[in-house]
């Protein structure tokens, strides 16, 4: 059994439970309701951890930056709007995997949906360019999200942050979710992310709310090289 399926095991007594808070509405926190201690030092091992990814990842950046500019017009980087700790929005960076114009185009590929619940994806979404296929397959698309990280709008291991018209059609236990700050890497990413259905990923998210320490932030960051590696669920 793999590190990230042992680490799936130990955190799913919701399988014995069935869904959790399923009636209870959530009052979300405006802050992270973690210990100070906790806070801390999450917070200084994600600014040392954004920093030396930056570091590493600079020579392939002039690179990416080729690619994209090569293989379709439009701009380098793609900024949506996101939900963030307590509701509140942020913008979100990564790199442009689509042709411009794809959000304008979304209402015409509803049909082909493939996900459950308020999400939205296609496993061959033709508005993915071709480099973009690459740079979501290797989650190299998602490296500008350190900049979020370094402003403090993200951490390294949190709950991925989605949409405001996907999270405006969340159940009220789906919301517990973001009393956390959202993060680059979560349980559903190690777990096969498009290949986990909704109520899953909402669930796994939560027992990371419940349960998150640096020891599983830890696990968490130690099974996302193996999940981006065999891009189970990447696309």
């Amino acid at each position: 059994m793999s590190s990230s399926s042992r680490l799936q095991a130990e955190l799913r007594p919701w399988e014995r439970a069935g869904t959790p808070e399923s009636a209870a509405e959530f009052q979300l926190p405006s802050r992270d309701p973690g210990s100070f201690g906790y806070l801390a030092a999450k917070r200084l091992v994600d600014v040392a951890l954004a920093l030396v990814g930056l570091v590493l990842l600079l020579p392939l950046l002039p690179a990416i930056v080729g690619l994209i500019k090569l293989d379709s017009r439009g701009p380098i980087l793609f900024r949506q709007k996101r939900v963030g700790q307590g509701g509140r929005l942020f913008t979100c960076y990564k790199f442009r995997s689509m042709v411009p114009d794809a959000e304008s185009r979304k209402a015409e590929l509803v049909a082909m949906n493939e996900a459950t619940g308020p999400a939205f994806k296609i496993r061959n979404d033709p508005r993915i360019t071709a480099i973009g296929h690459f740079l979501r397959r290797s989650s190299l698309d998602e490296v500008p999200q350190l900049f979020n990280v370094l402003l403090g709008q993200m951490s390294m291991v949190g709950p991925r942050p989605q949409i405001p018209a996907e999270v405006e059609l969340y159940e009220p236990w789906h919301r517990g979710r973001l009393a956390v700050t959202p993060g680059i890497t979560c349980l559903w990413q190690i777990s096969g992310r498009s290949q986990v259905g909704f109520d899953e990923w909402m669930r796994l998210d939560l027992e990371y709310v419940r349960r998150r320490s640096l020891a599983l932030d830890l696990r968490i960051l130690l099974g996302t090289l193996p999940a981006v590696i065999a891009r189970k669920g990447a696309y």
